[in-house]
């Protein structure tokens, strides 16, 4: 009695069907119709994040000022997630990932914006940007996790959250071990506010010294009057006829 082949050995595996020449045209003509749109939103991310990065900085010295600009700069770097990450995307994303991509996009915007902003203002404002650099380090890492990851908790509690985490605190110690003698040596103020002048401190000066020339207080002596009026003017008495 002979025994029937297997279906293992009969079933022909199936080959991946290559692409067409056709296809690949079409997929190069996608790709280059959404490389300026792409350009767009890579220019919108560094924008965003440098509008954040000097708002962060120097919120305290003008409060409502750099609330607007942190405000414009997390509008463009969400309008240009928008655009990478859904409207650019291969595949139509659910609402769930979209407020996800949203929410996590804000908070990377704002650790980046932290990061770069407190390592370029660290010599002019070192205790303030000492907590804005570990902040921006721990914001990023879990933001873009958070944002990328299929798991982000394993990933962001696993080996190399840990060492993130040790390498912010050994940042924080650090900067703020060297904040108080940046702090003397720049004398504890800001370099942006030295360069501009008080409004009326030079005019005052000015006008100080203006009055001391333009306005003297004593009244110039009267030339003394002749004491002989009936003689001819330029007439020498000493003159002999």
């Amino acid at each position: 009695m002979s025994s029937s082949p297997s279906l293992a050995t009969t079933t022909p595996h199936p080959t991946p069907s290559q692409p067409t020449r056709s296809q690949r045209r079409s997929d190069s003509r996608r790709e280059g119709a959404s490389l300026p749109w792409r350009y767009l939103g890579y220019v919108g991310y560094y924008v965003g994040a440098g509008l954040i990065s000097g708002a962060v900085v120097h919120h305290p010295m003008a409060p409502t000022r750099y609330s607007m600009i942190a405000a414009s700069g997390v509008l463009v770097f969400l309008l240009a997630t928008v655009l990478n990450d859904i409207v650019l995307a291969s595949e139509r994303q659910p609402l769930s990932r979209i407020l996800r991509v949203l929410g996590t996009s804000t908070m990377l915007s704002f650790g980046l914006g932290m990061l770069s902003g407190g390592m370029q203002h660290f010599a002019d404002l070192p205790e303030r940007c000492a907590v804005l650099i570990p902040l921006g380090i721990v914001l990023s890492f879990v933001a873009f996790f958070l944002k990328e990851a299929k798991r982000p908790w394993r990933r962001i509690f696993g080996l190399m959250g840990l060492a993130i985490l040790v390498v912010t605190a050994l940042t924080f110690l650090g900067l703020r071990h060297i904040a108080p003698t940046m702090a003397e040596g720049s004398g504890g103020g800001h370099s942006h506010s030295d360069v501009v002048p008080e409004k009326g401190s030079d005019e005052g000066q000015e006008g100080e010294r203006g009055s001391g020339t333009t306005n003297p207080t004593s009244q110039p002596t009267a030339p003394p009057k002749d004491s002989h009026p009936s003689k001819e003017p330029g007439h020498d008495d000493k003159h002999q006829h």
